[in-house]
């Protein structure tokens, strides 16, 4: 990876949150960071339930890019926790603490820790949109077939 392929993204820990790490990519070729639960003391997620989990951080994404919350696979698979709202956008002109919005569609509740690895965040560069009214659009092999409608 090249300088040219690094952002800076200035950081802010909440007070009270120093003992937990800030986030940080767990291998040389990972795209997303690992963020972990600044919870107070652990809290269960029972089956079905949704619960919104503080990171204890707060973070300045620069203009042209976003800060997508992704699920941690393991998570997901093993315990049937995930980002409910996948992929959760944090945009570059928010400043509020990073919060997790977690759900459990597995059997059992899922305690988090103090210092959990919970999601991934993954920054990425974005493109504004500006429409441009049309009376047809161009046509394609597909067309409007959607939802499966190439098969199983």
């Amino acid at each position: 990876m090249t300088a040219q392929d690094r952002i800076q993204v200035a950081i802010k820990r909440k007070p009270g949150t120093e003992d937990i790490a800030l986030p940080a990519y767990m291998s040389e070729h990972a795209s997303g960071m690992d963020l972990r639960a600044a919870v107070e003391a652990p809290v269960v997620i029972q089956p079905g339930e949704v619960r919104l989990v503080p990171t204890g951080i707060y973070i300045a994404v620069p203009p042209g890019y976003e800060a997508q919350v992704r699920p941690r696979s393991g998570l997901a698979l093993k315990n049937g926790v995930f980002v409910v709202n996948t992929p959760g956008t944090i945009d570059a002109d928010y400043r509020g603490e990073v919060g997790i919005i977690l759900g459990n569609i597995g059997r059992q509740p899922f305690t988090i820790e103090r210092g959990a690895r919970i999601a991934q965040l993954v920054i990425q560069r974005v493109a504004r949109a500006e429409w441009q009214l049309a009376d047809s659009l161009p046509e394609t092999a597909r067309s409007d077939g959607g939802f499966g409608h190439t098969g199983t």
